[in-house]
């Protein structure tokens, strides 16, 4: 029994959780320096978030078993349904009892957030309903567009765009343009951690047919195209913290760019797959700091 566990705890990738929260933390920390914020909206954005990301996780363990883009030549941790722990049929009823939990969770997220204005509920039903689709044929059915260089794209969208404006919105009821900075550089700091993945997987990644950007571009240019995500996130958040004046609170983020600076150095001079998986940790990690600090620096300086 415990093997079994361990197998689902495995394909759901609990350490990739607090990236996934990334965007709603930040959305949160907006919506309290304008004076707005409610406990159940967050907690309920992000138990929503969670799910859907366990949802790509899972996916993205058996759309990579079905497709042969796990082999003996993977680098990265062991998959559950390629290593038979878990039947491709568990996995698929897994997939849509989480879908399932991802759909009440968003529910009761919209009921709390809008009450009863329809029109903001439907709009959301309609997004939850696209993240969830996006989620599954991110690595299952015919063409996989994370298998055709397309998953950067994804990530910058559902990691930063809507995951920042969207939980603002969820609060606040309105948008405001400069709160395209911001969610940008989330977005942005997402498909770092991505792109680390694709580099440190690139050789296998080719072999078995997933062509990644990554893949595309090469190793010299990925790794280029890495820096150029940084530097675009760093020179996004500084504008925006001009523009926003809110003292000195918001700037408690600047430690956050040291992990993130680290692990592209070691992208940059390392083609160990073990420390790539290190550096792809904190990466990730870096990104949930920089998302989770200048919300609170955010909020504290409201």
């Amino acid at each position: 029994m415990s093997k079994k566990i361990n197998a689902w705890v495995m394909a759901a990738r609990l350490r990739t959780l607090p990236l996934a929260c990334s965007s709603i933390l930040l959305g949160s920390g907006l919506a309290a320096s304008r004076g707005s914020f409610d406990g159940a909206i967050m907690g309920l954005a992000l138990l929503t978030a969670i799910l859907l990301q366990v949802l790509s996780n899972l996916a993205n363990d058996y759309g990579d078993a079905v497709s042969g883009a796990d082999n003996e030549a993977r680098i990265g941790p062991q998959r559950a349904v390629v290593s038979g722990l878990i039947t491709r049929g568990e996995m698929v009823r897994a997939m849509v009892l989480v879908a399932l939990g991802a759909v009440v969770s968003g529910l009761g997220l919209l009921i709390t957030a809008f009450g009863h204005n329809w029109l903001d509920v439907l709009l959301f039903v309609a997004l939850g309903g696209f993240a969830i689709l996006a989620a599954i044929t991110y690595t299952v059915g015919k063409t996989p567009y994370g298998y055709r260089g397309f998953g950067d794209i994804s990530v910058f969208l559902f990691f930063g765009l809507l995951g920042v404006l969207g939980s603002f919105y969820l609060f606040t009821h309105s948008l405001e343009w400069a709160l395209l900075l911001p969610a940008a550089a989330c977005g942005l700091l997402a498909t770092a951690v991505l792109n680390v993945n694709n580099v440190r997987d690139i050789e296998s990644d080719a072999a078995s047919g997933k062509i990644t950007l990554a893949v595309r571009l090469g190793r010299d240019k990925a790794i280029a195209y890495h820096w150029v995500l940084l530097g675009a996130a760093l020179l996004l958040t500084f504008a925006f913290l001009v523009l926003h004046d809110g003292g000195p609170w918001p700037w408690i983020f600047v430690p956050a760019l040291k992990p993130l600076t680290d692990a592209a150095c070691t992208l940059s001079l390392s083609r160990d797959g073990e420390v790539l998986t290190g550096a792809l940790k904190r990466t990730a990690m870096g990104a949930f700091f920089f998302s989770l600090l200048l919300s609170i620096g955010l909020a504290l300086g409201s």
